[in-house]
């Protein structure tokens, strides 16, 4: 799913090639698109494209007559800009924003079509999409003390909930949390005064330096390579990979759609993470640290 750094790219890079420019009309090619009815599709058509905002991960297209369109991308939705009337695909092709000079097609490469589309009108009706959490790059460390603290959650479950934090997802709250050498299961109440300062100036750090990585990379044109897997990543998909700064094999914890990627060495301690449906397959034969898990790997 797109995050805090992919959505900021898209909206500066959109704002830049089509503010100030009409949205002549929308054509969308999927009926499980859009989930409005009033306003109507139709009410967009011919209507200047004034602002491009994120609300949380969501990109917001501000139009004249206080018309907003609201695109949630969600895991598998991405968006490029194509030439003017440009064809929607027609496998994973969801809509297409038709501008006078170029074209923007939403796509998304997944048989669950969970992509959305809400038009609303005025402010109080943006309001009601947004989830809560708050902009950590703005944030003071004391409101950031005070929201991560707020209720007791893992580490991981409190950086990706969009009621605490707006933006962040799986990737980067595995990135924030290696640079933070922070349990990614370790509570937010247990947390202690440092711990919670580090968290929060490498949340900015990891933030800030993906943001402009991402921007130099696009440069002028549109970001076309949105993955939650990066090359660079220093944990986040890098499933039995070599830690690039203790060589140990990283690990992860699957659950549903979503995975958990960290450093058991630089992280935990050396300690492993009970997977939740391999822990209770395997029970006391789940190993305990990494050093009984190579013992175990090499015995086989």
């Amino acid at each position: 799913m797109p995050e805090l750094p992919d959505v900021v790219v898209y909206i500066e890079r959109l704002q830049a090639l089509a503010g100030g420019h009409p949205l002549e009309r929308v054509r969308i090619a999927s009926p499980f698109l859009l989930r409005s009815v009033d306003p109507p599709i139709s009410a967009v058509a011919g209507k200047t494209l004034t602002s491009v905002e994120r609300l949380g991960k969501r990109i917001v297209m501000g139009l004249e007559d206080d018309l907003f369109l609201v695109l949630h991308l969600m895991v598998a939705g991405r968006v490029r800009w194509k030439p003017a009337g440009a064809k929607i695909p027609g496998r994973v092709g969801l809509a297409a924003f038709d501008f006078d000079h170029g074209s923007l097609i939403l796509t998304e490469a997944s048989k669950k079509k969970r992509a959305s589309l809400y038009v609303v009108r005025g402010r109080d009706g943006l309001a009601d999409h947004d989830r809560g959490g708050i902009d950590v790059e703005s944030t003071t460390l004391q409101t950031f003390t005070e929201t991560l603290t707020r209720e007791n959650r893992t580490l991981k479950r409190a950086l990706t909930d969009p009621r605490i934090f707006s933006g962040i997802g799986n990737a980067y709250s595995d990135e924030i949390l290696f640079a933070a050498r922070l349990s990614p299961i370790k509570l937010t109440s247990r947390l202690t005064d440092d711990e919670i300062a580090r968290l929060h100036d490498h949340t900015l750090a990891v933030l800030a330096e993906w943001t402009q990585r991402l921007r130099d990379e696009v440069g002028d044109g549109y970001p076309d390579k949105v993955t939650a897997f990066r090359d660079d990543f220093m944990v986040h998909g890098r499933y039995r990979k070599p830690c690039r700064v203790c060589d140990k094999p990283i690990q992860r914890i699957r659950h549903a759609e979503n995975e958990m990627n960290y450093c058991a060495e630089c992280q935990v301690g050396g300690r492993l993470l009970a997977d939740r449906s391999l822990s209770r397959l395997l029970k006391k034969d789940w190993p305990r640290s990494l050093d009984e898990l190579e013992t175990k790997r090499n015995a086989q």
